[in-house]
């Protein structure tokens, strides 16, 4: 299967340091995921590397022709995936607008049927628990929808270094079974999701509306 792990931050400047705080969460996840679930192709997703239009504009309101390619990959990575790990810091009590930003790019034709875990992390001392309420409306109103158990990272300038290794070294496993929980639950969902998908094509269930959100048949 494949999954893409998304860091939810643009930020690179300091104060407060590091700068790229979630790129070592990020990492951290990844490197959890290749050493336990080396089978599955894992791909980290930086919003860093995507130049979005300041106009905000999403993927599926351009032409085929006119879409940028940048944006066009990126649908195309999402839509062949089997699961995504959202990482994203507290702002103001809620999730990264940064990390809402880019994946408002996308339909929830992309994303839906299809799980996602939640990580969050902060330079104090609440891991940014708080984003995490407002992201499990977010991702699954996106379709793919977060398993229970989260990831919450306190203090995660002192827990990570930046190639996503606990900085005590001793610690590295209390860490990997911490994280190892919600992607366990993370790739039994995902590979139930996917076979499902083979079985039975969800759009014959319930169509994608294509135009405007009448399509939704609501009252």
């Amino acid at each position: 299967m494949k999954l893409l792990i998304f860091i939810g931050s643009v930020r690179k400047s300091t104060p407060p340091k590091p700068a790229r705080l979630g790129e070592r969460v990020a990492k951290a996840c990844e490197r959890c995921l290749v050493e336990h679930y080396s089978e599955h192709e894992i791909e980290l997703i930086d919003p860093l590397d995507y130049d979005l239009d300041p106009v905000f504009k999403p993927h599926f309101a351009y032409t085929q022709a006119e879409v940028p390619k940048q944006l066009d990959d990126l649908a195309a990575k999402i839509k062949a995936s089997d699961g995504f790990v959202m990482v994203s810091p507290e702002y103001n009590h809620s999730m990264s607008p940064a990390l809402a930003n880019l994946l408002n790019h996308f339909g929830s034709s992309l994303f839906g049927y299809k799980p996602s875990a939640i990580v969050t992390y902060s330079a104090g001392q609440w891991g940014g628990v708080r984003a995490a309420v407002g992201m499990r409306s977010f991702l699954s109103e996106l379709g793919c929808l977060p398993v229970s158990a989260m990831i919450h990272v306190p203090k995660a300038q002192d827990v990570f270094i930046e190639s996503g290794e606990a900085n005590n070294a001793a610690e590295q496993t209390s860490w990997d079974s911490y994280f190892s929980r919600t992607f366990n639950q993370l790739m039994w969902w995902a590979e139930g999701a996917s076979k499902q998908r083979e079985a039975l094509d969800p759009k014959q269930l319930s169509k994608d509306f294509k135009r405007d959100p009448s399509q939704r048949n609501a009252p």
